[in-house]
């Protein structure tokens, strides 16, 4: 069973060094970024989006011992998955699921009918688990080196 667990400021710290890393890391994998400049986009766009960190107005940051999940109430309709993590040693086993139906739930508290998401392409294990859970793909940017 998962339980959404409203981050304090030290998980929000660790949370913050962990998901810049990696998003830096998954810019480069895409192609967007090079290794050099990563990490300070990936931290500039995280201050941008977080600017008073756990505390931003409509950002709800979780923590839990399988993994973390942000989620921003963009309108009062509207809500965006920032980021959704299940830690390593917690894939494959259905947490990824349980979390996904969680933030759906405190959508719903929070009055939302629709929430987005973004997933890199190469993701695959994570684009079919969205895909079994209804979210639908209403764009698609392909690139190919010549």
């Amino acid at each position: 069973m998962v339980t959404l667990r409203l981050m304090n400021s030290s998980e929000f710290q660790e949370y913050f060094n962990l998901a810049t890393e990696n998003f830096a890391k998954e810019k480069v994998i895409a192609g967007n970024w090079n290794e050099e400049e990563s990490i300070i986009k990936a931290k500039t766009e995280y201050e941008k989006l977080l600017p008073k960190g756990k505390d931003t107005e409509k950002n709800y940051l979780y923590n839990q011992p399988i993994g973390i999940v942000w989620l921003e109430k963009k309108s009062n309709e509207n809500g965006f998955i920032r980021d959704v993590r299940v830690f390593e040693k917690y894939q494959g086993l259905g947490y990824g699921k349980e979390a996904m139906k969680q933030i759906e739930m405190v959508g719903k508290e929070l009055g939302l009918k629709k929430i987005g998401l973004h997933v890199f392409g190469h993701n695959r294990i994570a684009r079919g688990l969205y895909e079994k859970l209804g979210y639908q793909t209403t764009n698609v940017m392909m690139i190919k080196d010549i």
